[in-house]
């Protein structure tokens, strides 16, 4: 029994087991076609790939090689229409040099018959001049003959009447030439001035004869009066100033009139507020090495100054009285940039009179060197600063720039009569002085509120030092011929209401603007 089921049991798994390997290998066939079918499908879609790709290489080729092919054919054009313009040049230029040597031959051969005919008339008149000498001599000896003098005593005789004839008109042409070079003289001296005023600005601050130290609070004043006032009178003691402390918050007053004192007093009291260690013997300490202090920056500055204005070659001491100038006033003007602009001023007018620039600036600004001591010496500072410049080996024409600038002896030197020029100049220009600047601004107002009177003026400027005022008026309000009425007027009012050197320029502008937005 177990037999008979055992055979057929084995007889059924060699069937399913051929069955299995029939299925497996069919399975592995229709894998096997697939992929066949694939790989065909990659390589069908490689071919198509590398012929797209081939196809597009050979038309980049294409089109390079179209491109090359333009670009050569548009040099080669170019070279050619190149080559053909040089051919057209010198064709042109052959047939202008044949021009010119058909020219050169016929004046060749111009100059040629002009050459003949010239010596001709020269042959004639040498034929001429030989007839005449001998008629002359003829004449001369039939009017020898004839007046009873000889040729020279005639001829004196007429020389005689000419000189006198002469020095009548010769007198009363040189008073007219005189005359004349004066009016010449003057303009163009004038003019040289406002050349060299123009050509150099300065701007000037007033200054006074006190200075302010700012205190932190009103106990550092207490501190700097001291015990029973010992510190207020050591310190006005080393410093030979005054010192003004009242209720005014925060401030005290250093009053001197040596501005030189005065600022090593006020570098002295903000050096020891700042310390806070306020008694004698530090005050005198401190007041020293401001002194110290101060000597230097008047070095620097007489330095500075030299270099400015290009003057080389000054004596230490000189320059350490140049420096002095920088802390002087005079009406309110710094000494040593007034120094600085007669130097500039002076330097100008000589370059324009062709005379020595560099010498003229060097006369400037040692002209006014004896205000740096003349608190200190005898005599006014013109005699000061020439004894000074003598004593350190300076030019004549120096020395004398500083004792005559203000026309006090005989003007020896040319360039002394320039430094006087310059020294009015820059102390009488609006603006230099205190009292000039008051007056110059005052004016400045009148000439623009007179004008601002007028109906459909807008705004009026004074310009150029008040020589030309510059009026705008409203195009709505104005026209034209209006405009140049008002322009009228302003001019006429200025001659009848103002006082005023010289000649004032009235323009008026009218304009109409119009303005749009682009959006």
């Amino acid at each position: 029994m177990d037999q008979t089921l055992l055979l057929p049991c084995l007889v059924s798994l060699i069937l399913g087991l051929g069955l299995a390997y029939c299925v497996y290998k069919l399975n592995e066939n229709k894998r096997e076609v697939r992929r066949k079918e694939d790989s065909d499908r990659q390589l069908e879609t490689m071919r198509q790939q590398a012929e797209t790709e081939r196809n597009q290489l050979v038309l980049e080729a294409k089109e390079s090689s179209l491109a090359l092919k333009v670009s050569a054919e548009e040099e080669i054009a170019s070279n050619r229409k190149t080559q053909l313009q040089r051919e057209q040049k010198l064709d042109r230029r052959e047939e202008q040099l044949q021009h010119q040597e058909d020219s050169l031959r016929k004046q060749q051969r111009g100059l040629e018959t002009t050459q003949t005919r010239l010596e001709t008339q020269n042959k004639k008149l040498a034929e001429q001049r030989s007839n005449l000498d001998k008629t002359l001599k003829q004449q001369v000896a039939i009017l020898e003959r004839s007046s009873g003098m000889s040729q020279d005593e005639a001829s004196q005789q007429l020389m005689q009447a000419l000189e006198k004839e002469l020095e009548s008109e010769r007198g009363a042409l040189l008073l007219h030439h005189k005359r004349r070079l004066s009016e010449v003289v003057k303009e163009q001296g004038r003019e040289m001035l406002l050349t060299a005023i123009q050509r150099y600005s300065s701007s000037h601050t007033a200054e006074s004869t006190t200075s302010t130290v700012d205190v932190p609070s009103d106990d550092i004043k207490g501190r700097i009066i001291g015990r029973e006032g010992r510190n207020i009178r050591a310190f006005e003691k080393a410093t030979g100033v005054d010192v003004i402390i009242d209720d005014t918050p925060g401030v005290v007053i250093v009053s001197g009139f040596d501005p030189v004192r005065r600022e090593i007093a006020r570098r002295a009291l903000t050096t020891l507020i700042a310390d806070g260690r306020i008694h004698p013997s530090k005050i005198e300490e401190v007041v020293a090495e401001a002194g110290k202090a101060i000597e230097e920056v008047v070095l620097q500055k007489g330095r500075e100054a030299a270099d400015e204005v290009n003057v080389t070659g000054l004596h230490v001491k000189v320059l350490r009285m140049l420096g002095r100038l920088h802390f002087r006033t005079s009406y309110s003007q710094n000494v040593l940039r007034h120094s600085v602009e007669v130097a500039f001023v002076s330097g100008l007018v000589a370059e324009m009179l062709g005379m020595d620039g560099d010498l003229a600036r060097r006369c400037g600004l040692l002209h006014d060197i004896g205000k740096a001591a003349d608190h200190e010496l005898e005599g006014g500072h013109p005699k000061i600063g020439a004894d000074l410049l003598r004593r350190h080996k300076e030019s004549a024409e120096v020395v004398h720039a500083a004792f005559g600038h203000h026309d006090e002896i005989v003007t020896e030197h040319p360039y002394t009569m320039i430094v006087a020029i310059g020294d009015a100049c820059s102390a009488s220009r609006p603006g230099a002085r205190r009292e000039s600047l008051e007056r110059y601004v005052k004016r400045m107002e009148e000439l623009e509120s007179i004008a601002e009177r007028f109906d459909g003026v807008k705004q009026a400027f004074a310009i150029s030092a008040g020589r030309e005022l510059r009026v705008i008026v409203s195009s709505d309000k104005t026209t034209d011929e209006q405009a140049a009425t008002i322009c009228h007027d302003i001019a006429k009012a200025f001659e009848s209401e103002l006082t005023y050197p010289g000649e004032i320029k009235v323009t008026v502008l009218r304009e109409s603007r119009f303005v749009e937005t682009a959006r």
